[in-house]
């Protein structure tokens, strides 16, 4: 008996040591994602949206980051961020690329990985102007209740309660294609790039949907990934729509925050963020269940620049000149991460106004100015719901309104029409599209707390001051 207590004491010592030991390791994990987020939020506030960096450290990070130190090299333009014990997070900007994180490496080796893309921003398009946009008329002022569009739009910049707040940013409203209302936060502007977050997936959408047209790329096929040819592999079985409609049965932990999750380890920890996410083993049949997931469109980002065979220089031009610059979305940069992928699922910049044009093309069934940029019944599919998605919710890289046969009540955005569609980002990011009040709102924040906004309550108070009734 006293052999067995030993030996039972012994094992929980055993145990004991093993479980302390993880928690010192999760928790140095934990603290090392805070420093490459830190690193990464800072230098893109600081060198794409152009922003004081006293500013970014006061308002987009909480006090637990104040532990993490940052310094700022304007001439390599660079963010450097150290913590006791923990391996310093590098963070480098490039022209036209954004700003990469340095994992595990060197800022002098990074300099080689990515190299400012061709495209430079030029003096004469770093100020927004209304272009894309149709003039704003007296007859459109008439049909809309000033009052009750105002009311609407100071509810959104209001804070009732300082311990939760809202912190919008920008808000811009598009009616039958004219702005009829914008505002801004005190230290932001209509030429401010603000990230979109999973925004960027929507506009992988509309990447994908100009490579249909070209015929380089198939929905129904299933993709080309080498790391999946195995003969025994049935990742090999999943198709481009499956990925598009989160359906691909891979496994993802998609928890943001101080987590170690896929979706933090993806972003910031990885040196090739695609070869993380294709490494990711089938947890379901492919098409059988949907998952949220980052992962399957970085996959996406992945097969993209596959199609550029190598192409290096190409790929890197094509949002710009394939979309971008179609539609004069011209402050939009999607970073890269060190290997040069596009980190299609999360980290992309634009002004408020350049969101809304995203939302004008989705708005125009992928038509702008006379020219068909996505491929005819490309929004339609885009916005059908996915069979596997709960309470039709999503579609393909858009979040939907539920089914058409759906009782309003039931409806996901219950008081939002059922065509509505979103694009939909981390801390409250919407590009909100309503093709039959011919409608997109856009509302940029940095709300911590989802219970604190509701955006749905927002678009259906801009709804409530357009009248409808009323044509031109």
């Amino acid at each position: 008996m006293l052999k067995n207590r030993k030996k039972i004491l012994s094992l929980a010592v055993v145990a004991g040591f093993l479980l302390f030991a993880y928690g010192v390791y999760y928790a140095w994990q934990v603290v090392t994602i805070g420093s490459a987020y830190k690193a990464k939020i800072l230098c893109s506030g600081v060198f794409v949206s152009k922003r004081d960096q006293q500013d970014v450290l006061q308002e987009d990070f909480e006090a637990v980051f104040s532990n993490i130190n940052a310094k700022i090299d304007f001439d390599k333009k660079s963010v450097t961020t150290t913590a006791a014990g923990i391996p310093t997070q590098t963070a480098i900007f490039r022209e036209g690329l954004g700003c990469a994180l340095i994992p595990d490496s060197s800022a002098s080796e990074a300099l080689h990985l990515i190299s400012d893309s061709e495209w430079k921003q030029s003096p004469e398009n770093t100020t927004q102007s209304a272009s894309g946009f149709r003039s704003l008329s007296k007859d459109i002022q008439k049909k809309v209740s000033s009052d009750k569009l105002s009311k609407a739009i100071d509810k959104a910049f209001e804070e009732k309660d300082p311990s939760h707040p809202i912190r919008t940013r920008a808000v811009v409203v598009i009616y039958k294609g004219k702005i009829i209302a914008e505002r801004y936060a005190s230290g932001f502007s209509a030429d401010t790039p603000l990230p979109g977050w999973s925004m960027a997936k929507s506009v992988t959408n509309a990447l994908v949907g100009i490579l249909v047209k070209e015929k380089r790329l198939s929905l129904d096929r299933p993709v080309q990934i080498p790391e999946w040819s195995g003969a025994n592999d049935l990742r090999k079985k999943i198709t481009l729509d499956q990925l598009l409609r989160m359906s691909s049965g891979l496994e993802f932990d998609e928890r943001a925050g101080p987590f170690v999750s896929d979706v933090n380890r993806m972003l910031l920890r990885s040196r090739d963020a695609s070869a993380y996410a294709i490494g990711k083993k089938l947890r379901y049949s492919p098409g059988s269940r949907w998952q949220y997931s980052s992962g399957t469109t970085i996959i996406i980002s992945r097969i993209i620049r596959n199609s550029f065979d190598g192409r290096t220089t190409d790929y890197h031009a094509f949002p710009r000149k394939a979309l971008f610059d179609k539609i004069n979305m011209t402050s939009a940069v999607m970073e890269v991460d060190v290997s040069g992928n596009f980190i299609a699922s999360s980290f992309m910049h634009a002004t408020a106004r350049d969101w809304a044009r995203l939302g004008l093309l989705y708005l125009q069934d992928g038509v702008w100015n006379g020219e068909r940029i996505l491929p005819p019944g490309w929004v339609d599919y885009t916005r059908r719901p996915s069979s596997t998605a709960p309470d039709g919710k999503y579609g393909a890289h858009f979040w939907t309104n539920g089914t058409a046969e759906m009782e309003d009540s039931a409806r996901p955005f219950k008081d939002l029409p059922a065509d509505a569609f979103l694009a939909s980002g981390y801390e409250g990011q919407n590009i909100v599209i309503v093709p039959s009040q011919e409608l997109v709102v856009v509302r940029l924040g940095m709300t911590k707390e989802r219970n604190t906004w509701d955006i749905a309550t927002f678009v259906a108070e801009i709804l409530a001051a357009i009248s409808a009734e009323v044509k031109e």
